[in-house]
């Protein structure tokens, strides 16, 4: 078995509190910022990229830099691993010949949902919690339910009420219990905390524990090791929590700490929301650290909407020290963006996907993405629970 140099968990900002123990349990700092696991990265120097050639092809191939303690195992689906397509026909309409579609669409429960809950549900199930909560916009919940059933751990779901049917039902097949709530994500994430903290159930929401994050940050080593440790140019992420945004940088920051990418050459970061949706875009323009809460949110786009992220300083940060960029996409701009690549590539995208791609054309426009960068457009669901909104 591999070697975890998990060590503890520390403050994202920091503000001085002592780091956490690897075998407590652990959600956000008494400061009331997110907290970040770390590792033991000056042991990690001796693990070499070459010792992963013959490794299963799941996320956890990067066990070593994982949130597992001695003689542990993942709580796993088969996440991760998800193909890097080159979209030559794409690329061609688009004028770029290195343009590449990472497709989560292939996660278990269909989206990059399922990296971080895998992740957080193997680290609660360790820590012997027995039920799980989460607020959703749609995604989330369903990964989280598959897990905890993978797990056999009692699921409790919250949801806006009017989030669309599939989602409710998928949750449902993991014999989740499903509760509706008037209003956003935010309000769902209320009554979560509510309850939850009744019962005593183990929170796994957006950045309210360490670990979903290190579910998502195995997204950036894959493209590193998918391009042959040579990172693009840029990599075009949607971002409502923010938790892959983060959870990439991170990854970057630590291959570069273990020698497996040159650290000078670390991509720009492009966080991309929803028009009706955009409190990050807003900072990003406004050059504040922080965003506000967005009045009356609204997209097509289920995991977009989430008005006030607990972490988007956090994503903010990433974008600027990387030289990246913000973007925000109508609604109807997504569908045609889903349409692209569903017409030139094959590739099931959801609105998502479709916002990504449509923000590579914006970037395009502006002069930013040049013939011949090397650009990853991240799509991170697929179109089966929103053939709705294809009309």
């Amino acid at each position: 078995m591999s070697p975890s140099w998990f060590t503890h968990v520390e403050c994202s900002v920091p503000c001085g509190a002592a780091p956490g123990r690897p075998d407590a349990r652990h959600h956000l700092c008494d400061c009331g910022a997110p907290l970040l696991a770390r590792y033991d990265m000056v042991a990690a120097r001796q693990w070499t990229r070459e010792s992963l050639a013959a490794r299963e092809p799941s996320m956890w191939r990067y066990r070593e830099l994982m949130p597992l303690l001695g003689g542990e195992e993942p709580v796993t689906l088969g996440e991760g691993w998800t193909p890097l397509l080159h979209a030559k026909r794409l690329g061609r309409e688009l004028g770029l010949d290195r343009l590449f579609v990472k497709d989560e669409s292939l996660n278990p429960t269909n989206s990059f949902k399922a990296r971080g809950l895998s992740a957080a549900v193997t680290r609660a199930h360790h820590l012997k919690a027995g039920a799980l909560s989460i607020p959703t916009a749609g995604n989330a919940g369903n990964a989280m339910a598959a897990y905890a059933a993978s797990a056999g751990l009692a699921a409790h779901v919250f949801m806006p009420k009017d989030v669309k049917p599939p989602f409710i039902r998928e949750c449902l097949l993991y014999d989740a219990q499903v509760t509706l709530v008037d209003g956003l994500i935010t309000d769902a994430g209320k009554k979560a905390a509510e309850l939850g903290k009744e019962h005593g159930w183990y929170d796994v929401s957006t950045l309210k524990e360490p670990y979903r994050i290190e579910g998502k940050k195995t997204m950036g080593y894959e493209v590193a090791e998918q391009m042959g440790w040579t990172l693009p140019d840029w990599i075009i992420y949607p971002t409502g929590g923010g938790t892959g945004m983060v959870g990439m940088w991170k990854a970057f920051a630590e291959m570069s700490e273990i020698g497996w990418i040159d650290p000078a050459k670390r991509p720009h970061m492009v966080t991309v929301q929803a028009e009706g949706c955009a409190p990050i875009i807003k900072a990003y323009e406004e050059g504040a650290e922080r965003s506000v809460m967005f009045p009356n949110a609204h997209t097509i786009a289920d995991g977009l909407r989430v008005p006030k992220a607990i972490g988007d300083f956090l994503v903010l940060r990433a974008v600027r020290e990387s030289d990246g960029a913000a973007v925000a996409v109508s609604d109807r701009d997504m569908v045609a963006g889903m349409r692209d690549l569903g017409r030139l590539e094959g590739i099931s995208a959801a609105p998502e996907g479709g916002a990504a791609l449509h923000a590579l054309r914006v970037l395009q426009a502006q002069g930013r993405i040049e013939r011949h960068h090397s650009v990853v457009v991240f799509n991170t669901g697929g179109a089966l629970k929103y053939l709705d909104v294809l009309g």
